[in-house]
């Protein structure tokens, strides 16, 4: 059996800076749901399930293990001054990996969109639904077999230098992708880690915020991995993304900020997806030129049919607007359309090269 009952899916590690005087014990927070202030709520009861990676006693140390390396490379990160290294940006990426994988939002996500399918289809093969903690497990899987699907990104750090600090959450590892999020010609489509112009946000304190971020795609001006932010306007569009991102609750180290959540709250709902997912059905039309054509439909005609197509869509919210320190290179992206091999394909060029570098992504 684990030895601990009570497991948290955000470590205690992670939120320790965020806590009162950093103490590790108390913590302020706001609930999305009730819109309510909670100072001083214990951290040993934030963000946890009992069991919630199971009893499997292995699984429980090799996810300690990340966390004491992510501990050790935090204490000594917040070190003013401390240059960012290789080791250090390893193990910030493959946290933030871990991190995006294992919440409660992203497990119960993986779970509904299995449940989902598993629902579409015919009677004999409808035990398909597995539950949240299969979908952890699965998860977990995921991260072992693929931590280093994010080792391409360069990391920098955000240093806050104004009165404003950064927020976090019980959903804190986003990922988003300005250029695509800003480019007409990915309308309609998703995106994921391998997608290029990926941006990985990941709060490490109220004054420092660690990016993971597309180089080919993005220049960010940097001094030994270092970014200062001295606009209050760039650090409410950085927390705009916690807040849009969070499942219920937004975690802050300072009661006395309690006004500047609400008008940040207030700010930001419209962003607030109201769901993280959709699901899209289509059935077979007709076939010409050696062509098939499909249709979209509701869900009860697709069990109707039995040539159809089921699709799953990620949905990611958009700040307001982007911090002024992410800008797009004019030259990084090339749109093209593979139809060889029947997918959309984004690749990243440089300049004068006939190869470059390539992060490629199925397309809707």
């Amino acid at each position: 059996m684990a030895t601990n009952k009570n497991q948290h899916f955000v470590p205690r590690c992670y939120l320790k800076p965020f806590t009162l005087d950093g103490e590790n014990k108390v913590i302020n927070l706001f609930n999305i749901d009730r819109e309510r202030h909670i100072h001083f709520a214990p951290v040993k009861h934030q963000c946890s399930r009992d069991y919630f990676y199971g009893d499997n006693p292995q699984l429980e140390s090799a996810i300690q293990f990340v966390e004491r390396s992510y501990a050790s490379t935090i204490k000594e990160l917040l070190v003013d001054g401390k240059k960012l290294n290789a080791k250090h940006k390893t193990i910030l990426r493959r946290f933030w990996l871990l991190q995006h994988l294992r919440t409660e939002a992203a497990c119960k996500g993986a779970a509904e969109m299995n449940n989902e399918m598993g629902s579409t289809f015919r009677a004999e093969i409808k035990d398909f639904k597995i539950s949240i903690k299969d979908a952890v497990e699965m998860a977990m899987m995921t991260y072992a077999d693929s931590m280093d699907i994010v080792d391409d990104l360069k990391v920098c750090l955000f240093k806050n230098k104004t009165r404003t600090p950064f927020v976090t959450s019980d959903d804190p590892a986003v990922l988003s992708n300005k250029w695509h999020l800003s480019d007409k010609r990915a309308n309609f489509m998703s995106f994921g880690m391998h997608s290029a112009g990926a941006l990985l946000f990941l709060p490490l304190s109220p004054k420092v915020l660690c990016l993971c971020y597309d180089g080919d795609v993005y220049s960010i001006g940097h001094t030994n991995g270092w970014v200062p932010v001295k606009n209050e306007r760039d650090i409410k569009h950085f927390n705009q993304l916690q807040l849009a991102n969070c499942m219920a609750n937004i975690y802050y180290q300072d009661k006395d900020h309690s006004s500047s959540i609400n008008k940040l709250y207030e700010e930001t709902f419209h962003i607030r997806p109201e769901r993280r997912h959709r699901f899209n059905y289509a059935v077979f039309d007709y076939e010409e030129n050696g062509y098939e054509r499909y249709r979209v439909v509701e869900k009860e005609e697709l069990q109707e049919n039995d040539n159809a197509l089921f699709h799953y869509e990620s949905i990611h919210p958009e700040p307001t607007n982007w911090p002024q320190h992410i800008k797009v290179r004019r030259n990084g992206a090339v749109y093209t359309n593979d139809t060889r091999v029947g997918y959309i394909r984004y690749e990243k060029i440089k300049e004068r090269t006939s190869g470059g570098f390539r992060r490629e992504r199925p397309g809707v």
